[in-house]
């Protein structure tokens, strides 16, 4: 007997920026569906019909954070079984702000849009929404980018 297996095809951003000499990540903290609590996410979601990885991360920053980013770099792939049973092939990539939409609705598991330092970061690594969000981080931070011609 075969099993099903419909994998979810996620996008994420990793977004910083300088503030008194020390980098900040902007992050998200939502609810979770499956358990009601908030935890804390890069901004991040699922890719929609006929939209490419680039778009998505972009939809899903401004969406999430009211920040209009441009895509920079490939961060990475990552494959990721949840505690629900659910599979994620996530794509993450680096992002640089760009515009700040003051009026935007954000989505509406989004409790609060945070700039962190990775110290504080990483004081909150228990309220992570997956060990992707940290790991993807330290990619960033170690230089592991590459650049988007390696998505066709």
């Amino acid at each position: 007997m075969q099993h099903s297996f419909t994998p979810h095809i996620t996008v994420a951003t990793v977004v910083t920026r300088e503030f008194r000499g020390h980098t900040q990540y902007l992050m998200v903290e939502e609810r979770c569906k499956d358990s009601n609590l908030l935890v804390f996410n890069q901004p991040a979601g699922h890719v929609e019909a006929h939209e490419s990885l680039v778009d998505a991360a972009c939809r899903e920053t401004l969406e999430e954070t009211a920040y209009q980013v441009e895509i920079t770099a490939l961060i990475g792939h990552s494959r990721y079984e949840a505690a629900n049973g659910s599979t994620y092939f996530r794509t993450t990539f680096a992002a640089d702000l760009a515009i700040y939409h003051d009026d935007a609705i954000l989505d509406e598991d989004i409790h609060k849009v945070h700039w962190l330092s990775y110290a504080e970061i990483i004081a909150l690594s228990a309220r992570m929404r997956s060990p992707l969000v940290i790991k993807s981080i330290n990619r960033h931070r170690d230089g592991q980018i590459y650049p988007l011609s390696v998505i066709y």
